[in-house]
């Protein structure tokens, strides 16, 4: 049983749907009205009938303000990261440091070929990703003298000039499936953003995915506790207990909190375009978890 001691956080996951044009931003103004802690939007720039993730990050941004905002994650092939750690930063200080980076090696290569992108193979684009990672991180880091330079395969940066430096310091979320990427996650990232129902062996899989996290934390020199373990969940809220995360808000919290408790997943960030199910997430859920989990750290807690 591995609980890595991170605080809760519960979110949302919405669809940048451009039809409605204000759905989205409905939503997430709804999840902050609800009392959830950060709002999430997918990336798929390729996708004609869905609002640009960014500019829908940035609209959110300035219509709310609370609410932590996140791309659940940021296709990083079509987004140079130069620019990408610049926009997030500038982004971060207008919100007043809201802002958290989910990034994603990428997938769907026909339409990103399509949009212009490079077509990588896994490897390559693990590769591209970290070099990507250490572009944004050396944008960031205005303490560091002289101009940003990795000589990367994929990704560039011959001296680019550094800052702004964001209001917070912007967590990297990198949504990882696969071993190397996994590592890579624990030596570079700040957290994992992974989805439940893509989860080859569902939450059985957690254990090992997190072994492979830890393997590239300890490898690095850090503590595995560094990384914070995010899921996107979905499931339906209904009157009798069916399957994981079928029934109703008790059944939900018993079961995230042994997610918690036993594989150290600390973000539960929910999918789907439901105002009533955000509703019960965060109104009946997420207080629940809280409870259980505190109570049960606690009992574990040496005396």
């Amino acid at each position: 049983m591995t609980d890595y001691g991170h605080d809760l956080t519960f979110g949302s996951f919405v669809t940048p749907s451009a039809r409605p044009a204000q759905h989205a931003v409905e939503l997430a103004l709804h999840s902050e009205r609800a009392g959830l802690d950060l709002v999430t939007f997918q990336d798929h720039p390729y996708q004609a009938s869905f609002h640009d993730t960014w500019t829908l990050l940035s609209y959110v941004a300035a219509r709310t303000s609370r609410i932590r905002l996140s791309g659940n994650v940021l296709n990083l092939p079509l987004r140079q990261p130069a620019v990408l750690a610049r926009s997030a930063a500038s982004l971060d200080l207008l919100s007043g440091g809201r802002i958290e980076l989910g990034i994603g090696a990428g997938g769907f290569w026909d339409a990103i070929e399509g949009m212009g992108g490079r077509r990588l193979d896994p490897g390559q684009s693990v590769e591209a990703l970290e070099e990507a990672i250490s572009i944004i991180r050396g944008i960031w880091d205005v303490e560091q003298r002289g101009g940003v330079r990795v000589d990367g395969t994929f990704h560039r940066a011959t001296g680019a000039k550094r800052g702004p430096a964001p209001a917070h310091d912007i967590g990297i979320w990198v949504g990882a499936y696969k071993p190397r990427l996994l590592r890579l996650t624990g030596r570079r990232a700040d957290g994992w953003l992974p989805s439940l129902p893509y989860l080859p062996d569902g939450p059985d899989s957690l254990t090992e995915m997190n072994r492979h996290i830890d393997d590239g934390a300890h490898r690095a020199g850090r503590d595995p506790a560094a990384i914070t373990r995010f899921l996107n969940i979905t499931g339906t809220f209904t009157d009798t207990r069916g399957g994981l995360l079928v029934g109703p808000p008790d059944h939900w919290a018993r079961e995230l909190a042994e997610l918690t408790l036993t594989h150290g997943i600390s973000g539960f960030i929910l999918m789907g375009d439901d105002p009533a199910a955000i509703d019960l997430f965060a109104g009946e859920v997420a207080p629940a978890v809280r409870e259980t989990v505190a109570a049960e750290r606690k009992a574990r807690a040496p005396r």
